[in-house]
């Protein structure tokens, strides 16, 4: 059976005794499988999300379909785009998927302000992950804006890495592809040219960067 109060106590330490144990009693413990979604596009969120095992890709599609990789969630960590909508009661427009099998729990959405007002760490967590979240967003922009597609597929891989310690990606070019918004075609003639350089090794479904992280 997962302990829960000590869970809360290694992923947040910095909460005050009292809050740990107004989370514990409100919470509600969800496992979720690898490629299960914790948020739709589209939907109203009434509850937010703290990570405590695993790993959460957030991102979000474009109307053809891509889908733009916004940020990862780690163990720990909340979506400041889900406490957003919940504090403003608006459909999400984000989706979150389990990049691996993961434990969370889900706060209501009445607790958010009024933690914030009771307890100094809750509001120094909350902004913290506002600021997290930022940031990586504005590097996601920075990317798109000034990188070229080359130096894009190795930060995807890289990001990956240092979101799950995988060194791996299981799937196809094709979900590369949808992910930097480019063909298939052209993901697969760099990841050839990463191949002969010794960057990457390609077998189907599976791309090994080992050699990028080390």
């Amino acid at each position: 059976m997962y302990n829960l109060k000590e869970a809360l106590q290694k992923r947040l330490p910095f909460l005050e005794p009292d809050l740990l144990n107004k989370i514990e009693k409100n919470a509600m413990l969800v496992e979720l499988p690898q490629g299960e979604a914790l948020i739709r596009e589209g939907q109203y969120i009434k509850s937010f999300p703290i990570l405590l095992e695993g790993n959460i890709r957030v991102s979000r599609h474009d109307s053809e379909g891509r889908e733009l990789l916004l940020y990862f969630l780690n163990p720990g960590e909340t979506c400041s785009m889900a406490l957003t909508c919940c504090m403003g009661q608006q459909q999400s427009n984000i989706q979150a998927i389990a990049e691996q099998p993961s434990i969370l729990i889900r706060i209501p959405v009445e607790y958010l302000d009024r933690w914030m007002s009771q307890y100094p760490s809750w509001k120094t967590y909350t902004m913290w992950a506002y600021r997290k979240r930022f940031d990586e967003l504005l590097e996601t922009i920075d990317a798109i804006a000034f990188m070229e597609l080359d130096q894009r597929l190795i930060r995807f891989l890289t990001t990956r890495f240092k979101a799950t310690g995988e060194k791996q990606f299981h799937g196809t070019h094709q979900d590369i592809a949808l992910n930097l918004n480019t063909s298939r075609e052209v993901i697969s003639r760099l990841l050839k040219q990463m191949e002969q350089k010794g960057l990457v090794k390609l077998a189907r479904g599976e791309i090994d960067f080992s050699a990028l992280i080390e």
